[in-house]
């Protein structure tokens, strides 16, 4: 299982440690310190579509005119912390930020 993320998230790190505790063998992928590839952009924007993308983030609203009109793949390219958190791959299915649907389906 990998977890797309970045350390300083109180969720990636809430997650981390839920899935932890439930035994669960995560690889933690640091968004910022390694970036996302193109291919694996693309597989996570046609998994979420422009749901991936965190609207109210200080990230997203510090863009420019000209990126925030740009395609949810630029955005991410351009700045990976704009993903909405964690990203959850386990294998089979992906999942998209972290609730009790998502923990219950994990744990």
């Amino acid at each position: 299982m990998i977890l797309y993320g970045i350390p300083t998230c109180d969720t990636c790190r809430r997650a981390l440690k839920t899935l932890a505790a439930a035994g669960k063998d995560v690889t933690f992928r640091d968004v910022r310190s390694d970036p996302l590839t193109e291919a694996e952009i693309d597989t996570i924007i046609s998994e979420f579509g422009d749901r991936v993308i965190n609207r109210q983030s200080t990230t997203y609203r510090s863009f420019s005119d000209f990126l925030k009109a740009s395609d949810p793949e630029a955005q991410i390219a351009a700045q990976p912390t704009v993903m909405k958190r964690p990203v959850i791959h386990d294998g089979a299915k992906w999942y998209l930020g972290w609730d009790a649907a998502t923990e219950a389906a994990l744990t």
